[in-house]
């Protein structure tokens, strides 16, 4: 049964019109915004070539705010909401200690038109809950982003479908487990998730279609849907609005400490709310990084516009970090706005009011991307690499990435050790244009190589000193053109290969 949108006060909605933007040149930030009325598959690409050349001073600006970790929403210093199991649950056994790169739980208040509730569906053989439930307010709509990995989900073909029929109008439920992916389990994994979809739907009242779902676990295992099917009556009774931290931690899998992240901006002199939450350890690397993030607002916005928003700040967050260089079936990334706040509908994501929501959104998703690399399997560092001086942005990002994702650079930064070479050979190896006689290597503030030689005033005693600090930042020009990109990660200890050598056991 379909829900028909209703106002504030009960009454029907009355559509609100959208607006002409007015008639002028296209700029490439034009250009990328209009891109989300195309087929969602192709949105991420077509953007990517649009804003190569584009250099935004305020994008710039967003970024560096998230990047200092900003967070005037946390707990007290030194707690975190990981220290605090589910109540009446069991600590699993041998868990994994918390991240040393650990940052807390932010205070998110209710997102109006939200409600989120947890339970054990049992797809852990420990006593945890691995079930998120959320149910939206009539007239929420939906965009999404998902991994374009070859191999895929159930889940992940579920939304793709439904959204493309949709175009994310009227979303009425989420469902997410943890502990199994549903992943390469064929049609009858996909059968699995068309019966629980439906289960929700009709205890939701809404239409089946209008249920995202997402799944995170193992790989090659069939998901047992009467798990979740049976756990639905018990759900539904815990919804609640003010449920963010536990809905975090429902969503783990190898994650040391649940993340989220809460923002407010202003709409046209009303104030709307933006909150978030993530899972992701391992298996995290750029194009759409592996992850599950589900993101909500009471803004009110045009699904085409909300669709281009989640795919032009896709690229530069999620797809800015990498923790192993391995891509997942399961990526995905959900953009939620219920409309429950008093600002006026925006229909077009370039509109000038939403120039403040544009950079708070911007802002959220870069604080849970980083989060991940915080907790990235088995990490001690913290590491930002920035190259500038390529012949394109693209260029820019694909050394910064051979670079964040070399085993031999990331075991150095592991072992303290500034190994300036490593950097250099991993520049070299990205096949993309260098000058090698102009190529500059620093470490944070440290000159390691410049103009194609070891830099004269390199001092060992510094750069070790400096190597010991939990966050790290490299500097690499290359000396060809004028194009930058920065990418996070994080070092590759023993502790990785550990959680991964025993991840099914």
């Amino acid at each position: 049964m379909t829900r028909a949108p209703t106002s504030k006060d009960g009454k029907p909605a009355a559509k609100k019109p959208a607006g002409k933007p007015a008639a002028k040149a296209k700029t490439p930030a034009t250009i990328a915004l209009e891109a989300a009325v195309k087929p969602v598959e192709v949105v991420a690409h077509t953007i990517e070539r649009a804003l190569d050349p584009l250099t935004s001073t305020l994008k710039r600006a967003a970024l560096k705010r998230a990047d200092k970790n900003s967070r005037q929403f946390e707990d007290e210093p030194g707690k975190t909401a990981s220290a605090a199991p589910a109540k009446g649950a069991k600590p699993a056994k041998g868990a994994l200690p918390v991240s040393p790169l650990a940052v807390p739980f932010p205070k998110m208040p209710p997102i109006p038109g939200v409600e989120l509730a947890t339970g054990r569906a049992g797809f852990y053989k420990h006593e945890r809950e691995d079930l998120l439930v959320m149910r939206f307010a009539p007239g929420t709509n939906v965009a999404g982003v998902f991994t374009r990995h070859g191999i895929g989900s159930a889940p992940v073909d579920w939304c793709k479908k439904h959204l493309e029929a949709t175009k994310g109008a009227e979303v009425g439920a989420l469902v997410v487990n943890a502990g199994c992916a549903n992943s390469f389990t064929g049609k009858p994994g996909a059968d699995a998730v068309r019966r629980y979809a439906g289960a929700v739907a009709k205890r939701f009242d809404c239409r089946q279609r209008d249920v995202m779902v997402a799944s995170t676990g193992v790989i090659g295992v069939l998901l047992d849907d009467a798990k979740i099917v049976q756990r639905l009556p018990e759900v539904e009774q815990r919804l609640t609005a003010d449920g963010w931290p536990g809905a975090a931690r429902a969503i783990m899998t190898t994650d040391t400490f649940p993340k989220g992240a809460y923002a407010e901006a202003v709409i046209d002199g009303e104030t709307v709310r933006i909150g978030g939450i993530c899972k992701g350890s391992g298996m995290i690397a750029p194009d759409m990084a592996t992850m599950l993030a589900f993101v909500a607002t009471d803004a009110d916005i045009a699904p085409a516009a909300l669709q281009t928003l989640v795919s032009l700040y896709t690229r530069t967050t999620f797809n800015c970090v990498t923790v192993d260089g391995d891509r997942s079936t399961n990526d995905t990334l959900l953009l939620f706005a219920t409309g429950q706040s008093n600002a006026p509908r925006i229909g077009r994501a370039g509109d000038r009011r939403l120039a403040d929501f544009r950079e708070k959104l911007e802002a959220v998703l870069l604080d849970l991307a980083l989060q991940l690399v915080r907790d990235g399997e088995g990490a001690s560092k913290f590491v930002k690499i920035t190259v500038t001086g390529a012949e394109t942005p693209a260029s820019a990002r694909k050394i910064a990435r051979t670079i964040a994702e070399s085993p031999l650079v990331k075991t150095a930064f592991a072992g303290e050790d500034a190994n300036w070479g490593r950097i250099v050979m991993a520049v070299g190896r990205a096949d993309e244009p260098i000058d090698r006689d102009r190529v500059k290597v620093m470490f944070g503030p440290l000159v390691a190589a410049q103009d194609g030689l070891i830099a004269p005033t390199y001092d060992e005693a510094k750069m070790s000193a400096y190597m010991k600090n939990a966050e790290l930042e490299v500097s690499v020009d290359v000396g060809v053109g004028r194009g930058s990109a920065t990418i996070w990660t994080c070092d590759l200890t023993k502790q990785y290969v550990a959680i991964n050598g025993d991840y099914r056991s």
